[in-house]
Order: structure tokens, then C-alpha cells, then sequence
């Protein structure tokens, strides 16, 4: 029995200790002035609802979790809602070294640059409109003959497509046999008189335009000139040295005036429409120099870009920037795919990393770093993007030193800090002087606002205040 009563006693005793220590721990934590509460305790928070905020701690009454106290700086000035003088904008942080090593912070000074840009994009060959022949009917007739040429054939200048069988040819190739006898009879006059050469030069030159209009080659002409004979049949002979696109010919058929019988294209300069993307297009101009990479080779072709219409594809919000190259061996087809690189010439601007920028659609944010830390939210106005830099237009300065890695966890903690303080970040007004955020009520509450020609103005401090009221009139104009 007292071997029983003697362990109750030592468990009472050893729940005491227990009790004693957690209260020990739970007034170090909360009491100011101990050792671990070095820095004043605003409220209380909860980490899933950092807009609830109490003046007590216990648990959070929306999802039951465990309120976290909300610290002021370590110099012991609040960071919102307090007493004293606020010295950082709305969702402005500070981070330790080891803490920024930690989650992969990285700083970079804002410098202006300018360079060259160097980007791909896909191109596809297309035939040059102006380099397309369409062999077209003029007359009617039924063909008679058709030669080895086919779609997709290469072709060289005057060889025989096809040949055919008209009424009309008989008449007007004895025509132009009247008309070349006329003329040797009048060269052997030994004095013709210029009247009699002027009608008889009239009446060859009609007697080969119908022969052209019943779709009599040139070369025809000269070899029924050369061999004083005519034949039964027209033969339409190839006009360039090409590509046929297409052939509606077949033996017997019978062709009326106006058919399309033949469509070739000269392949010895070639266009190349380039995707060219949103971001891209203020870089690519008409006149600029392009290089043609062609597939699965290294063989480079110089080009030069002709035209950038305004009109995009609907459906890959693409620009087809039209470039032409010449196309030495034909190695260019229509419906071959190429690469084509652009070097794009930067102006002088102030750019920083991508990843520096934090766009949340409605605004766009870099963080400062201010030293000891201290990392200040700043809304920016961006520009043009070249790969992975992006033009700043307004906001930032030459010399500033601006987080370029980690922004991701930086911009999700300044949030939360804002939002447990009640700050809307997207309500912030800037100072014209430095360009921070600045939050309208903490100001007004700091004294941080001038007016202006019935405008109110907020400024971050003291110094941004005192420069706006020595010279309101140069900053208000910005």
C-alpha cells in the first residue's frame, strides 16, 4: 500500500514540473521583455486566414488553427497598425542572409544595356506571287498530244507540254506565211519606199499576234519562220524554268476558252513566311537580314524580310512575316519547313531578368533590396521582352539592386504580411519621387501627403515629402 501511494506522489509530482515548464515556456513567448521575445507582439494571426487577426492568442475561430503572433521590427517600430513612424512600404520584409541563401535569393544592380537579340522561329516556303504563270486557254480546242510533264515536274523553259487541234490555226499560219513572203520580196526591191515597208511590217505584226492569240509559242513562230512550214497542230511549250503546280490536260479533252491548263511557278527566288509571336513583332522590320537554316542540314541561306502585315492568325496568334531569299539549285520547294534566325538590334533601356518581375496580371512588381535585409515591393512598368530580359520603364533606377531569383517565395510572403496587416496591395498609391507603393491610409496616418491643385499626392517619408513640396509643379507633371 505504500509502495502504491509513494508512485501516485512521484507522478504527481512529475506532472507538476511539466505543468510549471509549459507556463514557464508559454510566458517566455509572450510576455515582452523575456529573452525570446525580443520584439514587440502586435496580434495574432492565422496562417490560413492571415486577414483574421486578434489581440489574444487561441485558435483561429474559421478553421480551428493554432493563431501565430505578429511581430514588429527588430528595432521595435511596428510594422502596421502601431504606434510610431512608418519607415517601409506596403508588403515591405526583411529576410537574413542565411534565410536568403536558403531559398535561393539572388541580387543583381540595375544597369542599362543595349545588344543584340538572336531568336529562332519556324518558316514555311511559299511560292513568289510574282513569279507564278497560269497557261489559260484562249480559244477552243481538242488535244490531240500530251507530253511527260505532270504535276510536281520540273520543267525547263519551251519544253512541250501538250498539243492540240484548231480550226483557226490553218488560216492564220498561211496568214504569216503571206506576211514573211511579203517581206523577202520587199527586201529584194532595190529601192522600197518607206510607206509600202511600214504596211507590210504592219501586217506581219498582226499575223503573229493571232497566231498568239491562239496559244502559238514564240518558239513555234520562230521555227515556222525558220522552216517556211505550217503544222496540223499547236504545241504550248513550257514559259519558264519551274515548278508545275498543276495540270488539267489529259488526251482527247476538249478545252473552251478561259480553261486553266497549265499553273507553273519559277522557283529561282522563293518567299518564306516566318511565325513571328507577339513579343517578337516590334523587332522585325521590313529591310532586316535573316538567316535560312535549312532542316537536317547545315546549309545557310541569307534572306531579307519584305513585308510584316498587321493582320495575326486567330488560332496560333502568329504574325507570317514574309521574307525572301534566292533559291540557288532549287533547294527550296513550296511546303518545305525551315528555321530562320533573326538578329534583332536593342535600344539602350533599362532591362532586368524575367524572373526579377512579378506579374500578377494587375500589376507588375520588383523587390528592392534596401541592405540589412530589408527588400521593399516596388510596381513597375515593363516594356518590350527580349528571351529572358525585360525592358523596365518606369520604377526603377540606375545603381538599385533588385532581387532576380527566388521572387516567388519573397512575393508570397510579402502578401501575407499585407494581408495580415489589412493592406491591399492593389490599392497602394506610388511616389512620384522614389516610385514605391505606398499605402493611403498609413500615410495620411504619418503625415506622408501633399495636395496639389486639388490632387492629393502620398509619399513613403519625410525626405519624398519635404523634395515634393520645394518643387510640386516638377513632380506633379510626371
Amino acid at each position: 500500500m505504500k509502495k502504491t501511494l509513494v508512485a501516485l506522489l512521484i507522478l504527481a509530482g512529475l506532472g507538476l514540473i511539466f505543468a510549471a515548464g509549459s507556463f514557464v515556456g508559454w510566458r517566455s513567448a509572450t510576455t515582452p521583455g523575456t529573452a525570446s521575445a525580443a520584439r514587440q507582439v502586435l496580434s495574432y494571426t492565422c496562417p490560413m486566414h492571415p486577414a483574421y487577426h486578434s489581440d489574444r492568442p487561441g485558435d483561429c475561430p474559421s478553421c480551428g488553427m493554432r493563431l501565430e503572433p505578429v511581430f514588429a521590427d527588430p528595432s521595435g517600430t511596428p510594422l502596421a497598425g502601431g504606434s510610431g513612424t512608418v519607415s517601409t512600404p506596403p508588403g515591405a520584409l526583411q529576410i537574413d542572409s542565411q534565410k536568403q541563401q536558403a531559398i535561393g535569393v539572388r541580387v543583381e544592380e540595375v544597369k542599362r544595356s543595349e545588344g543584340t537579340w538572336s531568336f529562332r522561329t519556324t518558316g514555311r516556303v511559299a511560292p513568289d506571287e510574282a513569279r507564278l504563270y497560269r497557261l489559260n486557254a484562249s480559244t477552243d480546242f481538242w488535244i490531240r498530244e500530251v507530253f511527260a510533264p505532270t504535276t510536281g515536274s520540273i520543267v525547263r523553259k519551251n519544253d512541250p507540254l501538250l498539243s492540240f487541234y484548231s480550226a483557226g490555226f490553218l488560216s492564220a499560219g498561211a496568214s504569216y506565211m503571206y506576211a514573211l513572203d511579203t517581206v523577202d520580196r520587199l527586201k529584194a526591191t532595190k529601192d522600197p519606199g518607206a510607206d509600202q515597208a511600214n504596211v507590210v511590217n504592219t501586217r506581219l505584226r498582226q499575223a503573229v499576234d493571232a497566231l498568239r492569240t491562239l496559244g502559238v509559242s514564240d518558239f513555234q513562230i520562230d521555227e515556222m519562220a525558220r522552216t517556211r512550214e505550217v503544222s496540223d497542230l499547236v504545241t504550248v511549250r513550257a514559259p519558264v524554268n519551274g515548278l508545275v503546280l498543276s495540270r488539267n490536260a489529259t488526251l482527247g479533252q476538249y478545252i473552251q476558252p478561259g480553261t486553266e491548263i497549265y499553273q507553273f511557278v519559277d522557283l529561282s527566288r522563293v518567299w518564306v513566311l516566318a511565325d513571328v509571336f507577339e513579343n517578337e513583332r516590334p523587332f522585325v522590320r521590313p529591310g532586316m537580314s535573316a538567316d535560312l537554316v535549312l532542316v537536317n542540314s547545315t546549309r545557310r541561306l541569307r534572306a531579307r524580310v519584305s513585308d510584316v502585315p498587321p493582320q495575326f492568325d486567330e488560332k496560333t496568334r502568329a504574325l507570317q512575316v514574309r521574307i525572301e531569299t534566292d533559291n540557288p539549285g532549287g533547294a527550296l520547294r513550296p511546303g518545305m519547313f525551315v528555321d530562320v534566325e533573326f538578329q534583332a538590334e536593342l535600344p539602350p533601356a533599362i532591362t532586368v531578368p524575367a524572373e526579377a518581375v512579378v506579374n500578377t496580371g494587375l500589376r507588375r512588381t520588383v523587390f528592392v533590396d534596401r541592405g540589412d535585409g530589408y527588400l521593399d515591393a516596388r510596381r513597375v512598368e515593363t516594356g518590350w521582352r527580349a528571351g529572358d530580359r525585360v525592358q523596365i520603364l518606369k520604377g526603377l533606377m540606375e545603381g538599385e539592386k533588385i532581387v532576380v531569383s527566388g521572387t516567388f517565395l519573397i512575393d508570397s510572403e510579402s502578401r501575407m504580411r499585407a494581408a495580415a496587416h489589412g493592406i491591399n496591395p492593389n490599392a497602394a498609391e506610388r511616389d512620384l519621387l522614389c516610385g514605391m507603393d505606398v499605402d493611403p491610409a498609413r500615410a495620411r496616418a504619418a503625415g506622408h501627403t501633399a495636395v496639389y491643385k486639388g490632387a492629393t499626392y502620398y509619399f513613403c517619408s519625410d525626405i519624398c515629402k519635404k523634395a515634393f513640396d520645394a518643387n510640386p509643379a516638377k513632380y506633379a507633371a510626371k
